[in-house]
C-alpha cells in the first residue's frame, strides 16, 4: 500500500493522480488552497480532494475503470467510467472522496455488468449510506496518512469494493426525470462551448458565436450558463483567460516576458484593469506572480 498527501497552493498542483484527463480553472476570488490524499492498493485507488475556491473541472475518468465519487457536502454518489467526460463547477470549500476500481480488479467482479449501469453515470445518487460512507472514507484516509501501521492491502481493497457495491444497491434519491433531462441538456451545451473555446483559448468569442456553436438561442445560452456555472458566458471566458495568463506568469520569468505581454496575449488590452481583475481573483498582483521563485 502507498499513500501520499499533498497540500497545494495553486489549482494546477491538484492534478497529481495518473490516468485522469483533467483541466482545472479557478472561478471564484481568493488565494487558492487545496489538498489531495491519494491511496494506492492492489488494483484500487482512493483519493480525497479539497479546494477552498470554486473550480471549473473538465475531466475524463481513467480508461477501463469504474469510479465511485462521493460529494461529502450533500452526500451524493456519482458514477464515472472511461466514457464519462464532464465540465462542472465545484462550490467553495468543496471536498470529495472517490474509489477507483481499476481494470484488473474489475475483471474479478463477475457479478458486475457495466451495461446495467447505463443511465446512472453522472447522475447524483443521494442516500444516507453514501453520506455515512463518504465521511468514513475521509476519516480513514486521514488516519492512514498519519499511521505507520496501516491495515492489510487486500482486506481494505475488498472492503471498499464491497461497500461501494452495497451503496449502489441501497434505496436512493435521484433527480426527477425532468430535472435530469434539463441537467443533461445544459451539460451538453457547456461541452460544445468548451470545445469551441479550446480551439482558440486566447480569443474572446462574442455571445452570438457561442450560441451558434451550442446550437441554441442567445437567451437559452445565457440561462443555461448561469444555471450550470453560476456566471454569464462572458464572465466564464474572462475567468478562463485569467487562469491561462496565470499559468504563463508562473511558467516564465521576468527575463523572458512582462506582465503587459502576457496580458495582451490573453486579450486583456487594459493593463490596469487586468491587474485589478487578476488581483481580485487570485489574491495577488500579476507582477508578484511573475516574480515568484521557481
Amino acid at each position: 500500500m502507498q499513500i501520499q498527501s499533498h497540500n497545494t497552493a495553486d489549482v494546477d498542483q491538484q492534478l497529481v493522480i495518473a490516468g485522469w484527463q483533467e483541466h482545472y480553472q479557478q472561478m471564484s476570488a481568493g488565494y487558492f488552497q487545496g489538498k489531495v490524499v491519494h491511496l494506492q492498493l492492489n488494483g484500487i485507488e482512493v483519493y480525497e480532494e479539497q479546494m477552498n475556491t470554486r473550480i471549473e473541472q473538465h475531466f475524463q475518468a481513467p480508461a477501463a475503470s469504474l469510479v465511485f465519487s462521493f460529494d461529502t457536502q450533500n452526500g451524493s454518489l456519482y458514477l464515472l467510467n472511461e466514457e464519462t467526460q464532464n465540465t462542472w463547477i465545484t462550490p467553495e470549500n468543496y471536498k470529495e472522496v472517490a474509489v477507483v476500481i481499476g481494470p484488473q480488479y474489475l475483471k474479478q467482479l463477475d457479478c458486475l455488468n457495466l451495461n446495467t449501469l447505463d443511465g446512472l453515470f453522472l447522475t447524483p445518487l443521494v442516500s444516507q449510506h453514501s453520506r455515512i460512507f463518504g465521511r468514513w472514507l475521509s476519516n480513514t484516509l486521514q488516519q492512514l496518512a498519519a499511521d505507520d501501521s496501516p491495515p492489510p492491502d487486500e482486506g481494505l481493497a475488498q472492503q471498499l469494493v464491497d461497500d461501494c457495491l452495497y451503496i449502489l444497491d441501497c434505496p436512493r434519491q435521484t433527480l426527477d426525470y425532468a430535472h435530469q433531462k434539463h441537467l443533461a441538456h445544459d451539460r451538453r451545451l457547456i461541452r460544445r462551448v468548451f470545445d469551441l473555446v479550446m480551439t482558440a483559448p486566447q480569443e474572446h468569442f462574442n455571445v452570438l458565436q457561442l450560441a451558434n456553436a451550442a446550437g441554441v438561442s442567445v437567451r437559452q445560452l445565457q440561462h443555461s450558463f448561469t444555471s450550470f456555472t453560476g456566471v454569464s458566458p462572458s464572465q466564464w471566458q474572462r475567468l478562463r483567460r485569467l487562469n491561462f495568463a496565470r499559468r504563463d506568469l508562473l511558467r516564465m520569468s521576468p527575463a523572458e516576458t512582462t506582465v503587459a505581454e502576457i496580458a495582451m496575449r490573453w486579450s486583456f488590452w487594459h493593463l490596469g484593469r487586468f491587474s485589478q481583475t487578476y488581483n481580485s481573483l487570485f489574491g495577488e498582483l500579476p507582477s508578484c506572480t511573475l516574480l515568484r521563485t521557481r
